[in-house]
């Protein structure tokens, strides 16, 4: 039987981030991040093509600088903190596109719901100053949010909806290799 990569990469947080942004009322964009999140990374090979990762974000960490909004997305209307605490995403592919540009695919879990998702990255792999190897990955993509039962919506009286459909991720996430 094949065993899984053994070299732990932990996550260097504060040159790491968790954002997102959304069109709000049809003319305007909101943007939050998540300012809780763990990540077990394991990975052998520089190219990370043996990548094994489960990364998860607290839902109640959401923060988009507004705590009424924050509430509200916490609440039922949205996330549901209360009964699915938490997002977590499982990798299954890692696959290196061209340069430094990367295919990241995995099973994406929010709101109780799961679904296999793609997402475009940008990777790479240095040795710093201090006798670190370090590794970043820059991930991106679109979710259908109503694709993880979170619908809630208003329409407005100059036409349009309240929240947009679609959740734009901005994920940066630097990684040191364990000692």
């Amino acid at each position: 039987m094949a065993q899984g990569p053994s070299a732990v990469w932990n996550v260097d947080k504060s040159h790491s981030s968790v954002g997102f942004s959304i069109d709000h009322m049809v003319i305007s964009t909101v943007y939050g991040q998540f300012n809780d999140f763990t990540a077990v990374v394991k990975a052998d090979k520089p190219d990370f093509s043996d990548v094994s990762v489960t990364f998860t974000i607290q839902v109640n960490s959401i923060d988009t600088k507004d705590q009424k909004r924050d509430g509200h997305l916490q609440s039922a209307d949205f996330f549901d903190a209360q009964k699915f605490p938490t997002i977590t995403f499982v990798g299954k592919k890692f696959v290196k596109v061209n340069g430094n540009q990367y295919k990241l695919t995995g099973d994406l879990t929010m709101h109780g719901v799961t679904k296999t998702v793609t997402l475009d990255s940008k990777f790479g792999v240095i040795n710093d100053p201090y006798g670190n190897t370090r590794g970043a990955v820059q991930i991106s993509g679109d979710l259908d949010r109503y694709e993880y039962d979170l619908k809630w919506n208003k329409a407005i009286e100059a036409g349009g909806v309240m929240v947009g459909q679609i959740v734009k991720l901005a994920i940066n996430v630097e990684l040191v290799k364990a000692k």
